[in-house]
């Protein structure tokens, strides 16, 4: 029960503080995704890393979350990187070890991540520009 209602707040936070102004700052990392009912693109400020033509994140709520639903509905995203656009196809990467993931990714986002999250998850997009 005590989980239900941190997701609960943190999720809350996220949308109506966190994120709103996370995005707004041009050095964030940002993922678009297509919204599945709405067709219309979303933008979720995240952290992760590029490690060739990959792009690494850990998602906190999984499944559960509004970008990952997305993505389980349609696989082509944009990525922001240092202010930059890229195109990609992102994979859900179940078998991989999240919590191993979020040590190889940035310390502060993962912090974070593991802190509040419930379901990771870790998610790879192969980026094509």
């Amino acid at each position: 029960m005590a989980s239900v209602v941190r997701d609960r707040i943190t999720k809350s936070f996220q949308r109506r503080v966190g994120n709103p102004i996370m995005k707004r700052l041009p050095s964030q990392t940002l993922l678009e995704t297509t919204g599945r009912k709405s067709g219309q693109p979303r933008r979720t400020p995240l952290g992760g890393s590029l490690i060739g033509d990959q792009f690494w994140f850990v998602s906190e709520f999984g499944e559960k979350s509004q970008y990952v639903k997305n993505i389980q509905a349609l696989p082509a995203v944009r990525v922001r990187l240092r202010g930059r656009w890229h195109s990609g196809t992102a994979h859900l990467m179940p078998d991989d070890d999240p919590r191993a993931r979020l040590h190889e990714l940035p310390q502060f986002n993962s912090a974070g991540v593991r802190t509040f999250g419930t379901n990771l998850l870790t998610i790879r997009v192969d980026l094509t520009n």
